[in-house]
C-alpha cells in the first residue's frame, strides 16, 4: 500500500459515481487526488500542477482521453497514464496504449485492480517531469510553485502561482476566463471572477517590479495569453 501524501494524482473522469468511488480508494491509500470531468478541465489540471500519475476515462463529453494521451505526450509529458474504457478488445487496447498510455484498464474493473495498477505505476514513475518551464529570464517551476526572474524569486501566493502556471502552459494560445477559473478556483462564479481581477493587476505589477512586463495578456472578451517565448531548453 502507498502512504505517501506526496503522490499525486490527476483523475479524469466524467461519471460523478465512478469519480467519487475510485477517489475515495485512492485517497485512502495516501494519494492527492484532482478530478477532472474532461479534456479541458484535464488540460487546466495539468498545467497548474505536476501528477505523479493519470487515470483517464476514454470517453468524455468534450472529447476523447485517448486524444488527451496524445496530446500530452506531444507536449513532452512523460507522466503515467492508467486508461479506462468500456471497450476492452486486444485492437482496443492496442490503440490506447500507441496513443501513449501506460496501462489499461477495462470497465466494468475492480476497484482493488485499479488501485493495485495505479500503485505499480506510482513506483515506476515518470521517465521525465516537464515541471519547469523556461522563457528566458523567467522560470515557472511547477513542483516548487515559485516564479523566478534573473533567479529572484517573485512573493506569489498559492493562487497567483497558479495562474502563471495555467497561462504560461498554454505558450501563447489564449486560456478562456472559465477555464482559468475552474483550474485555479474550480468555480467560475462572480466572486472567484472578482478575485482573478484582483490578481491579475497583482502579478502584473509584481513582474514589472522585476524587469518583465506585458508577459500576461488580457485578450478581450475571451480570455488571457502568456507572451514569453518558451527556450528551447525549458
Amino acid at each position: 500500500m502507498l502512504a505517501s501524501p506526496f503522490v499525486r494524482v490527476l483523475l479524469v473522469e466524467d461519471s460523478e459515481r465512478v469519480a467519487q468511488t475510485v477517489g475515495e480508494g485512492l485517497r485512502a491509500q495516501g494519494h492527492a487526488v484532482v478530478v477532472a470531468c474532461g479534456v479541458r478541465a484535464a488540460d487546466a489540471a495539468f498545467a497548474a500542477q505536476h501528477f505523479d500519475v493519470a487515470v483517464v476515462d476514454v470517453g468524455l463529453p468534450d472529447g476523447s482521453g485517448l486524444d488527451w494521451c496524445r496530446a500530452a505526450r506531444r507536449s513532452g509529458s512523460h507522466t503515467p497514464i492508467l486508461v479506462l474504457t468500456a471497450r476492452d478488445s486486444v485492437a482496443d487496447r492496442v490503440t490506447g496504449l500507441d496513443a501513449g498510455a501506460d496501462d489499461y484498464l477495462g470497465k466494468p474493473f475492480s476497484l482493488d485492480e485499479l488501485l493495485a495498477r495505479t500503485r505499480a505505476l506510482c513506483r515506476r514513475g515518470p521517465r521525465w517531469s516537464d515541471s519547469v518551464r523556461v522563457f528566458g529570464s523567467v522560470v515557472v517551476d511547477v513542483d516548487k510553485r515559485a516564479v523566478t526572474v534573473d533567479g529572484r524569486r517573485l512573493p506569489l501566493t498559492t493562487r497567483e502561482h497558479d495562474i502563471i502556471a495555467v497561462v504560461s502552459s498554454a505558450e501563447g494560445r489564449v486560456v478562456s476566463r472559465d477555464d482559468l477559473l475552474e483550474a485555479v478556483w474550480g468555480e467560475s462564479s462572480d466572486r472567484a471572477t472578482r478575485s482573478l481581477e484582483v490578481l491579475l493587476v497583482r502579478i502584473r505589477r509584481k513582474l514589472a517590479e522585476h524587469g518583465v512586463s506585458d508577459a500576461l495578456r488580457t485578450v478581450r472578451h475571451v480570455g488571457y495569453s502568456w507572451s514569453l517565448e518558451r527556450s528551447r531548453r525549458g
